[in-house]
């Protein structure tokens, strides 16, 4: 990962690969952001007219080159938009902060150093440029040629052949400043566990199943000091965890359920993170279409998010108790394979009448979700990319919140939307629970076609503990990015509602949510 320093540093005396500086959209045209000031001055003040001469506009995520005035030792400055220029006497949005610094880095593939002199008003600014910078900078290589030649290598190369940015300082930070210091590690934790959780994602299937997802817990656990329990088929069949084992029942790979507990000596609440981890889903016998599977070892970017927040929890040493459970599974067709029209008998207790096996999620969820209620912890959120419904509702970009409780539902929004992650609200409504009324079992786990996004938070519900507060987190858009990257949102896996999960944590261990 990007190695991060914070500098008093000049601009103009450091040695660096490049000079980053931010660039605001005006009314009169481009205008050069704070933390600039020394690169304006040695271009005559005439910085932005020389910027809009080569096409800048100042517009978010754009990135122009030019060259470096005489006399400074790096030989590039690198202008990104931070779009539109704020008002008199307010800061720029953290989030635009962010974007710019990620584009900035991507942009900046090859380079072993450089300094960003973006705004930093203060330490909070400090630590979005550096997540922003430390998330834009991600690359997954593991499988490409050019990532092996060089045995011994300390950087991978990208898929153009560069090495992600080497090292990255903060122009204007305080070293010793606590607030800023803080502010930088956090966001190193962060980042690092959000790009492990973004690697989980883009292995290919055939080397990430379940058991090889649960010894990546395990090794993390171990490293990190957080309690693992892990069922395999034997300990699931045993416990009567019906939905996992129906679900994994077709896959020569078998299933598996995590636990991951971290433990603060001076919390006060407890949280339950639950993830849908379909390490790769066909659909089972109800199989996908062709063009619909290409993508689909991204059906565990739920338990993957799940277990990066509770690594990143521990590593900032939150006082607030966080499990985290992973309900791993291979959907696949077989002769072994849960059909449409069988019957499952889950953990709970409770029938389900399978009608569609590509409607798996929520089958390993349910076992999972009751799992966690047994501890009685004070919420449980389930993360997950459960339909395409909710994907033609809110698009690639944003995720569905529901929830049992309204006020916890938009605290858990306003977490996400602090975090830069783009969520929204969404209903449970009740009429929409008659249509998974089954003649056969307690339950169907499929409703009606329209609101499907819905229904299937509907179906969660019926599996959380009487009386403990629970959100669902649909992220089937934007889990998998399969457009081009922007900002800090590379190709690939995104690590969505990582950053979600931890300030959900922050608040709780801070007594502050909802």
């Amino acid at each position: 990962m990007t190695a991060l320093t914070l500098s008093t540093a000049a601009a103009p005396g450091l040695r660096a690969d490049a000079i980053v500086i931010g660039v605001a959209k005006g009314a009169g045209g481009p205008s050069v952001a704070p933390g600039a000031e020394a690169v304006d001055k040695a271009y005559d003040g005439r910085l932005a007219a020389v910027l809009e001469t080569l096409g800048a506009s100042g517009a978010e995520g754009e990135v122009t080159k030019l060259p470096a005035p005489s006399g400074f030792k790096a030989p590039v400055v690198v202008a990104v938009g931070l779009g539109t220029e704020p008002e008199k006497d307010a800061g720029f949005d953290p989030e635009a902060l962010r974007r710019a610094a990620g584009a900035a880095a991507r942009a900046l593939a090859g380079a072993k150093k450089a300094a960003f002199a973006l705004p930093l008003a203060e330490a909070a600014d400090a630590g979005v440029v550096a997540e922003g910078l430390l998330l834009g900078a991600y690359s997954f290589d593991a499988y490409k040629a050019s990532a092996t030649e060089a045995k011994g290598a300390k950087a991978k190369a990208n898929g153009n052949g560069k090495a992600p940015l080497a090292e990255a300082a903060l122009l204007g930070g305080k070293p010793r400043d606590k607030a800023y210091k803080a502010a930088i590690e956090r966001a190193a934790a962060v980042a690092e566990e959000l790009n492990r959780a973004r690697d989980l994602v883009n292995t290919p299937p055939n080397d990430l199943d379940p058991e090889a997802f649960a010894a990546v817990a395990q090794a993390a656990a171990k490293e990190h000091g957080i309690k693992v329990q892990v069922l395999d088929e034997k300990a699931l069949t045993k416990g009567g965890y019906g939905g996992i084992l129906g679900v994994g029942a077709g896959s020569a790979s078998g299933p598996r359920l995590v636990k991951l507990s971290y433990t603060s000596p001076k919390a006060k609440k407890s949280l339950a993170f639950v993830g849908k981890g379909i390490t790769y889903d066909s659909g089972g016998i109800s199989l996908k279409p062709a063009g619909h599977n290409e993508t689909m070892k991204c059906d565990m970017a739920g338990a993957a998010a799940v277990f990066a927040a509770v690594v990143a929890a521990a590593r900032l040493g939150l006082e607030v108790n966080v499990t985290g459970w992973l309900a791993l599974a291979e959907n696949m067709p077989s002769g072994s394979a849960t059909r449409p029209g069988d019957v499952l008998r889950m953990y709970s207790g409770k029938t389900v009448e399978v009608l569609n096996t590509d409607a798996e999620g929520r089958l390993v969820l349910a076992d999972a979700l009751w799992a966690a209620s047994q501890d009685k912890p004070d919420a449980i959120i389930d993360v997950a990319t459960l339909t395409g419904a909710m994907m033609l509702a809110l698009g690639s970009r944003t995720y569905g919140i529901m929830a049992n409780d309204d006020a916890f539902r938009s605290a858990v929004h306003e977490a996400a939307e602090e975090s830069g992650e783009p969520a929204w609200p969404m209903p449970l409504p009740e009429h929409l629970r008659k249509g998974m009324d089954s003649p056969t079992a307690d339950i169907a786990n499929m409703g009606e076609r329209m609101g499907g996004g819905l229904v299937a938070g509907l179906f969660l519900r019926e599996f959380v503990g009487e009386g403990i507060t629970w959100a669902h987190l649909d992220i089937a858009g934007p889990a998998f990015n399969e457009g081009g990257p922007f900002g800090y949102t590379p190709k690939g896996g995104t690590g969505t509602a990582v950053r979600t999960l931890v300030r959900v944590a922050e608040l709780a261990a801070a007594g502050e949510l909802g």
